[in-house]
């Protein structure tokens, strides 16, 4: 399988967005204000999109939203492949620390990877979530 990683335009993350985290919705409603001042990575295999994930920095803070893979790839190792590159990718841009709001049904996926659990859980929109964090070594 050959599987590339690249940056692209946000509204490029919104079907799968849609169609994995949020289906219930429209695509125009996967825009996020934030979305211009972050950056999108997809996952692509035989030039589909088959993951996404956004990515915003708060200086050497960041934190991935959005997560998506279609589960039509799930299982075959595509989001873990995604989560290291945008990991090294925080690496290279001196970020120390990474984190998400993971939703409950994800935590462990993120605590394979190094990902530990911090603060209470909390839902919003009828989903319960809890933060997942992650130090990276500094340079």
């Amino acid at each position: 399988m050959s599987l590339q990683i690249e940056q692209i335009r946000p509204e490029l993350t919104w079907q799968l967005r849609r169609d994995i985290l949020y289906p219930e919705q429209t695509n125009q409603e996967m825009a996020m204000d934030e979305d211009n001042h972050g950056y999108h990575f997809a996952a692509f295999k035989d030039n589909y999109i088959v993951a996404v994930v956004s990515v915003f920095q708060n200086g050497t803070d960041w934190q991935f939203r959005k997560f998506a893979v279609s589960d039509k790839v799930q299982g075959q190792g595509i989001g873990r492949q995604l989560l290291d590159y945008i990991t090294g990718f925080v690496e290279l841009e001196q970020g120390t620390h990474l984190w998400c709001n993971a939703r409950l049904s994800a935590t462990g996926f993120y605590a394979k990877f190094g990902f530990k659990e911090a603060g209470e859980m909390f839902r919003k929109n009828g989903v319960d979530y809890i933060i997942m964090e992650k130090d990276l070594p500094s340079k």
